[in-house]
């Protein structure tokens, strides 16, 4: 099927300056309010609903677009609770009609739906932040807007809008989009799939879902995502004691409970290589994945993993980096998109170091991230965690493990040949350079509910999270060029659907 819009009748150049005036105007000095709003997402901040801070972005957000004035578009905020009557985080939920062209071209007549979608919950501070940067504070350096949430995504609902805009201001025809901001994303989504079977109806028959909370593989072209790792997390507790006891009267006859936890974590990996040891939580990868590893591994080379901030000292007088897993850039990305990796996020039972005596410890506890294949169940993985860290505890020591949640991970449908055109069009329209593909090692939960929703819709994950932009830690960047490049490019996709 050929796209429905050539593209000469599309001034690539005039919808770029129409974004850019509506970034630098706009959507910049909004996002910077964003940024100093702490809010954080439900898993981090049970009161949401008392501090109102949810709310706050969202509002801002729905104020915003309403300010906007796009013609023909609804928006609401809407509310749901759970069975016990406890309120739900909130969406804005916007709809604009289909539209037909100033120069006449129709609007589609097949009625299929475009969806967009971003969030506006944040993750915690984090520590590590440079002196002079907050999580709270904006602040713009060298074309980057610093501060937590501003790429992760709290920029999506506006990029939408200036999008849709775009292709206004230029009179093209476009088909029916829908907007989907929920507040939820970074607990897992858990308020999410109650929004959608309500809202079904009023999103129709949706034919292309535009993600924009994803990462990039370099700022020099269009990164469209392929694949997501799923998640299980979850606190894993060892209890060896009621109440510490002086280690020089109890050490060497009762076991340390962080020994105990050492055993305990080597049934799941393998810590000399970190390779996890249950088969059932690995898959084979695709062989059109492995072929689009091989081929992004040519573009991006090392940078795919010197661009973290590697530790370093100095030995002898020269200055030794710490080593990722492996320096093969095929290997590199597929260890990081479709191999299963466990993280420890968090700690509990450890005094500060300044307060840390001779005291045998009573617990420990780890907070335990655990990334998955594409093609693994999390729900499944979680139960099979727990019964795999519980049973038969060293030293019959009081082990458990809660999970905390599961979201199983994506693989994208097969891109169709207006798809992929349009995407290569707009790529070189906007960057001067061809799309990327690439597999991300995040979660969305929404991709995976949509792809069983709507098995035939094209599916264009992207988003700004490039190299160091470090969403979730210190020094979170939004790269304002990249972004505003972007914007362009999903206006140039919508307008090119069949």
């Amino acid at each position: 099927m050929n796209a429905r819009l050539p593209s000469s009748l599309l001034d690539a150049s005039a919808l770029q300056s129409h974004v850019d005036a509506s970034w630098s105007t706009t959507i910049v000095p909004e996002l910077q309010r964003y940024i100093e709003v702490p809010a954080k997402s439900p898993a981090f901040d049970p009161d949401w609903a008392t501090h109102g801070l949810l709310d706050r972005v969202l509002h801002s957000a729905a104020d915003w677009v309403r300010a906007q004035n796009v013609e023909g578009l609804q928006l609401e905020v809407v509310r749901l609770n759970d069975a016990q009557g406890t309120p739900r985080t909130p969406v804005l939920f916007f709809e604009l009609p289909a539209s037909a062209g100033r120069d006449g071209t129709p609007a589609p007549a097949s009625g299929q739906t475009v969806l967009m979608y971003g969030h506006l919950d944040k993750q915690p501070e984090f520590t590590g932040w440079r002196n002079d940067l907050g999580p709270w504070i904006p602040r713009i350096e060298d074309g980057k807007l610093y501060g937590r949430g501003g790429a992760d995504d709290g920029y999506a609902v506006y990029a939408s809008i200036a999008a849709i805009q775009a292709l206004k201001a230029q009179g093209v025809a476009h088909p029916r989009i829908v907007g989907l901001i929920e507040t939820c994303e970074e607990s897992g989504s858990g308020d999410l799939l109650p929004y959608v079977d309500a809202l079904r109806a009023r999103l129709g028959d949706v034919g292309l879902v535009i993600c924009l909370d994803s990462g990039a593989g370099n700022y020099d072209q269009l990164w469209l995502t392929t694949s997501l790792r799923g998640m299980a997390s979850g606190v894993l507790k060892v209890e060896i004691l009621t109440e510490g006891i002086h280690s020089g009267d109890a050490s060497g006859l009762v076991p340390s409970s962080f020994r105990i936890m050492r055993q305990v974590l080597d049934r799941l990996e393998d810590s000399a290589t970190g390779r996890l040891l249950p088969a059932s939580f690995h898959c084979e990868v695709p062989a059109e994945r492995v072929a689009q590893a091989r081929a992004t591994a040519a573009i991006l080379g090392e940078e795919i993993y010197k661009r973290f901030p590697w530790a370093h000292h100095d030995c002898g007088g020269s200055t030794l980096f710490a080593l990722p897993t492996t320096t093969d850039p095929v290997e590199a990305l597929l260890n990081r998109t479709w191999r299963p990796t466990l993280s420890v996020t968090g700690a509990e039972g450890f005094p500060a170091l300044r307060d840390a005596g001779n005291v045998l410890r009573p617990y420990t506890a780890f907070k335990l991230s655990l990334r998955l294949p594409p093609l693994v169940d999390a729900p499944a993985a979680v139960q099979e965690l727990k019964a795999l860290l519980e049973d038969n505890a060293p030293y019959q020591a009081r082990v458990t493990f809660e999970g905390e949640g599961a979201a199983s991970g994506w693989n994208a449908p097969v891109t169709t040949p207006w798809f992929e055109q349009a995407l290569q069009d707009a790529s070189q329209a906007h960057f001067g350079a061809g799309c990327g593909t690439i597999g991300q090692g995040g979660t969305i939960p929404l991709m995976n509910m949509l792809s069983k929703g709507f098995p035939t819709a094209q599916m264009m994950v992207c988003g700004v999270l490039g190299p160091r932009s470090n969403a979730h830690g210190p020094n979170e960047f939004l790269h304002l060029d990249y972004a505003r490049r972007l914007t362009a490019t999903v206006a140039q996709v919508m307008a090119r659907m069949p």
